[in-house]
């Protein structure tokens, strides 16, 4: 799905645990998440730290999407 969204001219972030799996759906801007039952977060933090972790997830997928790529890159 993200090949075929990014084939109509959208920009798209595929944030996942396993990037393999990324690079074969043939997702363009890749983001590694924490861990498979909870991608965007981690229940064990302290609140402010889990909130901490989402916010710099979800900063580092903005700027993945504001970069232009001409392969497929993760984004450590």
């Amino acid at each position: 799905m993200v090949k075929e969204i990014e084939r109509a001219g959208i920009p798209v972030v595929h944030m996942c645990t396993v990037t393999p799996i990324s690079m074969t759906v043939g997702a363009n801007r890749i983001v590694p998440t924490v861990a498979i039952p909870h991608p965007l977060g981690n229940p064990n933090l302290p609140n402010d730290e889990e909130k901490a972790l989402r916010r710099r997830l979800v900063d580092k997928a903005l700027k993945a999407l504001q970069t232009k790529v001409d392969d497929q890159t993760i984004f450590e």
